[in-house]
């Protein structure tokens, strides 16, 4: 588990990233299923709440250190914390005490950056949802377009003017 910040960048000078919570699946040296939310805080609290609807109690998670990982234990998780190099040391090749996360988040990061060259923090929510989809359906392409169909095909249609009103579809109509 990280906390993915954003890179620097001439974009983002100036500019207050969105902090995000990335969960990743350990399966042998590969990664597994991804869970990512943009979260308020990294209070303990908000960390406990992520992990309590995203991964099963009893799990391992390792992290990387940060103070806010502190309540794991008494939260029902086996907890494995290692202190993390800093971003200098990183890039001289020190090692990531927690590379599937780091991994994940940069392959997020690339995936905004060079498919929608950069979203809006309101909007990251939603990329963060279909990035985790595609990550965790990666290995069979047809579970995602199933999955779509399913979702598309178990709604009503939906009628042009909330569409063009740009009105949230997952709230009920009034």
């Amino acid at each position: 588990m990280n906390s993915g910040r954003p890179a620097g960048s001439r974009q983002l000078k100036g500019r207050k990233g969105a902090l995000v919570l990335a969960a990743v699946e350990k399966r042998g040296r590969a990664t597994g299923r991804a869970r990512m939310a943009v979260i308020p805080d990294f209070k303990g609290d908000t960390v406990i709440g992520f992990l309590k609807q995203n991964v099963a109690p009893g799990s391992t998670i390792f992290t990387d250190g940060l103070k806010s990982f502190d309540g794991l234990k008494e939260a029902g998780y086996q907890h494995v914390f290692r202190i993390q190099p800093l971003r200098i040391e990183l890039r001289k090749g020190a090692k990531s005490v927690v590379p599937l996360a780091d991994r994940a988040i940069g392959n997020m990061q690339q995936w905004l950056i060079g498919t929608h060259h950069g979203v809006s923090r309101e909007q990251l929510p939603m990329y963060l949802d279909e990035f985790v989809f595609r990550h965790n359906r990666r290995r069979q392409p047809m579970a995602a377009f199933q999955t779509l169909l399913g979702l598309g095909s178990g709604r009503k249609p939906t009628p042009y003017t909330r569409i063009r009103g740009a009105k949230d579809l997952t709230k009920a109509p009034k």
